[in-house]
């Protein structure tokens, strides 16, 4: 317990400043946790990091996080889509030089790789550009979402949730969480007047959609782990566990913000 409180107060120290600062200094930190989560993946597949599969999933996962912007200023490229769709191919090509290690499946699993840890952190770091408050909005569901479903989950949980991927949680700290959440975070960005833009019927729909999110995206990154035999995605957090393992729900959330317009 006290490394897992000394790693997350040294985590806020430097992750809090560079989200309120944003711009580029945020966006080095969010592609550097693209890329150790990346790892992770590819740790959890057995795979070398200096592999040539290895390579092209972090230039991928790099190329989708960086934000549009960046892409209209290449030429003849304009777009991330047209460096993914490259990336894809070389990684298909893979399979012929060194067929006998690297196969389609293995393939497809790391292009998958590429997007959904690639996608969530570009909308995360494109959240913190629409505003400090937008971004603060995801991530208090997920936090509030998470920590009330383990309270009420403790408290009368019985029924599991999904017993054969994560047989801790329950369908009473599921709904036990979602709750909390709808009630603590809609009233108090409205109250704060943190989101004026948005009426406080729109934010309690919006916490609802996103606290059932964030648990999918638990579950998610809980199926990886159980489907590779692992008890964490990697070890760079002491007491936590990997990158994964505590940004699973926002590689989730965060794409669905943007869907439900909240990031312009």
């Amino acid at each position: 317990m006290r490394t897992r409180v000394i790693t997350a107060v040294v985590a806020l120290i430097i992750f809090v400043p560079l989200l309120i600062i944003g711009s580029w200094p945020l966006l080095i930190l969010t592609i550097a946790m693209g890329v150790v989560g990346v790892s992770e993946i590819l740790r959890m597949k057995h795979r070398f990091l200096v592999s040539a599969e290895a390579i092209i999933s972090f230039i991928g996962v790099v190329a989708i996080i960086l934000p549009n912007s960046f892409w209209q200023t290449v030429p003849l490229i304009r777009s991330s889509h047209i460096v993914f769709y490259i990336l894809a191919f070389l990684m298909v090509l893979n399979t012929i030089f060194v067929k006998n290690r690297f196969n389609f499946d293995d393939a497809g699993a790391l292009v998958l790789t590429m997007l959904y840890v690639g996608i969530g952190f570009h909308y995360f770091y494109q959240a913190d550009t629409v505003g400090l408050s937008t971004v603060m909005f995801g991530m208090l569901i997920v936090w509030i979402t998470d920590s009330g479903a383990y309270m009420v989950g403790r408290a009368i949980g019985k029924n599991k949730l999904a017993p054969k991927i994560s047989p801790n949680k329950t369908w009473e700290g599921s709904i036990g969480g979602s709750v909390v959440a709808v009630i603590v975070v809609p009233t108090l960005f409205a109250l704060c007047h943190w989101l004026p833009e948005y009426h406080y019927l729109e934010l309690l729909f919006f916490t609802i959609m996103l606290s059932i999110a964030g648990q999918l995206g638990d579950l998610i990154e809980s199926g990886f782990k159980r489907h590779y035999g692992v008890k964490d995605s990697g070890n760079i957090l002491p007491g936590h566990g990997g990158i994964l393992d505590r940004f699973d729900s926002m590689l989730v959330v965060m794409p669905l913000m943007s869907i439900l317009g909240m990031l312009g």
